[in-house]
């Protein structure tokens, strides 16, 4: 009969090597294999991860109340004016998302569309450019360390001071970022007559 040896106390023997090597020697390559899985750098916040993004102006950063005035204000103009798409860039991380709500025709259910603030310029900048104003006019916001959620209630006009064509809700995502608030998130849904916004969601 072929004989074999009996590994010793605290050895080990794998499959596929001709020696037996010690409980230490195992728990070392345990080891190493942790430290190389958990040495890896985290991944960059989508802020850091873009410092070619464009710096946002102090005031229209600087609160709650300023971003979403800034917001309305930079996708609001009269027929022929041009959107100053790097401010409205400057409001949002880069990898924000603006999602509208999209109804079944038969009324029985509903998809979303998702958007880059790039991909909302290129979808969005002919039609602001025929005329397009539009501003809040109730705010409901939650908070919580860094982050912010406003219920913005707003109104879409063709022009500055005419009816409005369009009421609905924008459930607004902000990032506080030290002294400057970020978007991160715009999912909205407008009003219709079998959506109507509840009394406390208006002035």
């Amino acid at each position: 009969m072929l004989r074999t040896r009996t590994p010793h106390a605290g050895c080990v023997t794998v499959p596929g090597m001709a020696r037996p090597f010690t409980l230490a020697a195992a728990l070392l390559l345990l080891s190493v294999s942790v430290v190389a899985q958990t040495s890896k750098p985290a991944p960059l916040g989508s802020v850091a991860a873009h410092p070619d993004w464009p710096k946002a102006k102090a005031a229209d950063v600087s609160s709650v109340d300023a971003i979403l005035a800034s917001l309305y204000d930079v996708i609001s103009g009269p027929a022929g004016q041009p959107r100053d798409w790097n401010r409205f860039r400057s409001l949002f991380v880069p990898d924000a998302r603006l999602i509208p709500t999209r109804h079944n025709k038969t009324g029985n259910g509903a998809d979303v569309g998702i958007f880059t603030p790039e991909q909302y310029q290129e979808r969005a900048a002919t039609a602001l450019a025929q005329g397009f104003f539009e501003r809040g006019i109730h705010n409901t916001t939650e908070s919580f360390g860094d982050i912010v959620h406003v219920f913005s209630t707003y109104e879409s006009r063709h022009i500055k001071d005419g009816e409005p064509f369009q009421r609905g809700i924008n459930s607004i995502q902000l990032l506080k970022d030290g002294n400057r608030y970020w978007i991160v998130t715009i999912f909205w849904d407008g009003e219709s007559p079998t959506n109507p916004i509840p009394a406390k969601y208006l002035p």
